[in-house]
């Protein structure tokens, strides 16, 4: 199963945020079991890079993100997928049409997002991070 793993998500991870957390970390590591394929849009590290400032020194963060790069595949953003996203009527959010193309680029089965009400116009279907555990089993 291939799916692109939200900013949100990694974020979720790398914060151990409660009850989410947990749901993200299952999640990480089946990707390093390769028990599924995940993936995460290029922008997302320099997203979370940016987020975590508040909380981690940048040496810090950057150790947490090579860490989560030799795990996780990255889908890269290129023009093509910019000026989609620019053109895409069906997304008010520029960041979230962006991680719709990542998906489509790597035929993801899902996009793993705490956000579902963000990917209501995807052609990827989006799916909560305990309904995608509960898949699996």
């Amino acid at each position: 199963m291939v799916v692109l793993i939200d900013t949100n998500i990694l974020l979720d991870f790398l914060k151990n945020r409660g009850l989410d957390g947990v749901f993200a970390s299952k999640i990480i590591e089946l990707c390093a079991k390769k028990t599924v394929s995940g993936f995460m849009a290029a922008h997302s590290i320099s997203n979370a890079f940016y987020i975590l400032r508040k909380d981690y020194s940048a040496s810090e963060r950057k150790e947490m993100l090579l860490n989560l790069c030799s795990i996780i595949d990255i889908v890269g953003i290129d023009r093509q997928k910019i000026i989609s996203s620019l053109l895409n009527e069906d997304f008010s959010d520029f960041e979230d049409c962006l991680q719709m193309e990542c998906a489509k680029r790597m035929n993801a089965d899902y996009i793993v997002t705490r956000d579902l009400a963000d990917f209501t116009n995807s052609p990827v279907p989006a799916i909560l991070p305990d309904d995608f555990l509960k898949i699996l089993g």
